[in-house]
């Protein structure tokens, strides 16, 4: 029990305040993480992934969940399938109104094809439960998953069978329905990464399909937008092209609203320039590597900020904000090494 406690002791700290969150009872990467905070007990959830041995059969439903200020993680129960394929990745989980939101992602079936999941669950980080909600209506895995205004969910982008879709699908926690809001610009893609700050949607990258060779290739897609969302009607966004920040398309990096030195800000985090499948290799056989670059985008003054690198990680599906600071759960780092560690990312601006 003692040996068990020790990477959580080493986060533990001096001057009685915490340095770092536990890490997980396992690798696992490509995973459903968020957080949030309910009476006052913050929970942090990672939901389903990949295993450290990266194939078909390390792809699980494994749930665990930390509360801040206690021992550990602990393991629950997995989320629901009504499919016979064990084992989801690249799914997304978002808070809202106290409960955790899991949506989508997909499976591997034993002829090594993609399935892509319909369902939809609502879990209660106090009682354990999961509800289902209703299905999205373009079944989606590797898409953007925001909140706004405590209510509605967004999914931009993301991959549906036959390819990468252009859609921006929204559910309203309200009234439990589906709709269609302004369809996302430019190309169609998946893997992408954003945020929502204040009104502002803001995204880039990912992988779209590109046919000019008369075949269906899958290539980096180095391009951002911002989408100004009517507060009065979540459906309409006001779509605008931004100025890509360094012209080099990341895959599987991932985003957050935050405030760095006063300023309102979407962080991008991590991710790789190498499109690669669920083994960290791509279909060339180059092996993908992790970016450390941070990215800071400011909806207000309309530019990218400068800022200082952080821990590289890529094959995120999200990060997660705890006492102000920024985490990565799970991810591969160098040479697409499954870590079970939750990076603290400390973000500042070049001076």
């Amino acid at each position: 029990m003692f040996m068990r406690s020790l990477p959580y002791l080493s986060a533990l700290l001096v001057s009685g305040s915490v340095l770092a969150l536990p890490p997980l009872p396992e690798p696992v990467s490509n995973n459903a993480v968020a957080s949030t905070t309910v009476r006052g007990k913050t929970y942090v959830v990672s939901m389903m992934g990949m295993g450290p041995g990266k194939t078909a059969q390390d792809a699980h439903n494994k749930v665990w969940m930390h509360t801040i200020g206690e021992f550990g993680w602990k393991s629950l129960a997995e989320v629901p399938s009504q499919t016979r394929v064990s084992g989801r990745v690249a799914a997304s989980a978002v808070a809202l109104n106290n409960n955790f939101f899991v949506l989508g992602g997909y499976s591997i079936d034993r002829q090594g094809n993609r399935v892509t999941s319909v369902e939809s669950y609502r879990f209660n980080p106090a009682t354990e439960r999961y509800n289902r909600v209703n299905d999205m209506p373009v079944p989606v895995d590797d898409t953007l998953a925001l909140t706004y205004q405590d209510r509605y969910i967004y999914l931009v982008g993301g991959w549906n069978g036959d390819g990468a879709v252009n859609l921006v699908q929204v559910f309203d926690n309200f009234t439990q329905k589906w709709s269609q809001a302004t369809p996302m610009p430019g190309q169609a893609v998946y893997g992408l990464a954003g945020a929502i700050v204040n009104d502002a949607l803001i995204f880039c990258d990912g992988v779209a399909l590109d046919y000019q060779t008369g075949e269906r290739v899958k290539a980096m897609e180095p391009s951002c937008y911002q989408g100004a969302i009517d507060p009065r009607n979540a459906l309409k966004l006001a779509w605008t092209p931004i100025e890509h920040p360094t012209g080099q398309a990341r895959f599987r990096m991932a985003a957050i609203a935050s405030t760095v030195e006063g300023e309102d800000v979407a962080v991008f985090i991590g991710g790789s320039q190498t499109f690669y499948h669920h083994s960290g290799v791509s279909e060339q056989g180059e092996a993908a590597q992790p970016e450390s670059a941070v990215w800071l985008y400011s909806p207000k003054q309309q530019k990218w900020l400068s800022a200082q690198s952080t821990e590289a990680v890529m094959d995120l599906q999200g990060l997660i904000k705890v006492n102000g600071d920024i985490y990565s759960i799970g991810g591969m780092r160098q040479d697409q090494q499954v870590t079970p560690q939750l990076l603290k990312h400390s973000v500042q601006l070049n001076n």
